[in-house]
């Protein structure tokens, strides 16, 4: 589950309040989109989620784990419980797919054996199998948010956070993304998605949280992007 309770976030050297007394609980297993124009604090509430920043007020419990209380050195420890996409995919350019997706599991200090057991069946999910032994430039920018993908779910994170995750993507190809997310969602993990894509958010008509200027303004059950729509 993810909990912000009246969490304020303030930028001391603009004196900035990205976020101002934002509140809402995201029960396992949802699927919940973020939404909000330029400037509205869906960045600075990702993050808050990833321990990148910590709140000026408030408490943010995620995974039964009050982040903002958590030392430096425990930081990178707790990000391996989440799965993180993000828009421009940020894959290891000297590494194929295979091991680009293994690499997730062997920071986490899992065997060689473990790593081969694994890693084609997470490839199997996001339809990557036959691309295993390419590299990321031999790939389409939807090939590599597969590889992406598949990579945040190795570890089977409880929780799966997708930042902009069809920003690069023509609209086939962003559909294709988004199946894949609902595919995992359906199989118990909690999807959290940032995006400002309205078509999207349209289409899959899911929980919907807005932010506008720092505030949260909207959330809705079964809700559009814009409620003009």
């Amino acid at each position: 589950m993810v909990f912000f309770n009246r969490v304020t976030k303030i930028y001391e050297k603009t004196e900035t309040k990205a976020l101002n007394n934002v509140s809402f609980y995201i029960d396992e297993g949802e699927f919940v989109f973020i939404i909000g124009t330029s400037g509205a604090g869906k960045s600075t509430l990702t993050k808050l989620m990833l321990c990148e920043e910590k709140p000026t007020e408030g408490e943010i419990i995620i995974d039964n784990i009050e982040i903002s209380g958590l030392k430096h050195r425990q930081i990178p420890y707790y990000r391996r419980r989440l799965g993180m996409v993000f828009q421009d995919f940020r894959l290891l350019n000297d590494k194929n797919v295979f091991d680009n997706v293994a690499y997730a599991m062997q920071i986490d200090n899992y065997t060689t054996k473990e790593i081969r057991r694994v890693v084609p069946n997470v490839l199997s999910m996001v339809g990557l199998s036959h691309k295993a032994k390419a590299m990321p430039y031999e790939l389409s920018g939807g090939e590599q948010q597969r590889v992406a993908l598949a990579r945040a779910m190795v570890n089977e994170p409880s929780i799966l956070i997708a930042d902009e995750p069809t920003g690069n993507l023509d609209p086939a190809t962003a559909d294709e993304i988004m199946q894949i997310l609902e595919d995992i969602n359906k199989r118990g993990t909690t999807v959290i998605v940032v995006t400002h894509a309205t078509d999207i958010v349209n289409k899959m008509k899911k929980r919907v949280i807005e932010l506008d200027s720092g505030t949260m303004v909207r959330d809705e059950t079964g809700g559009v992007y814009s409620n003009d729509c």
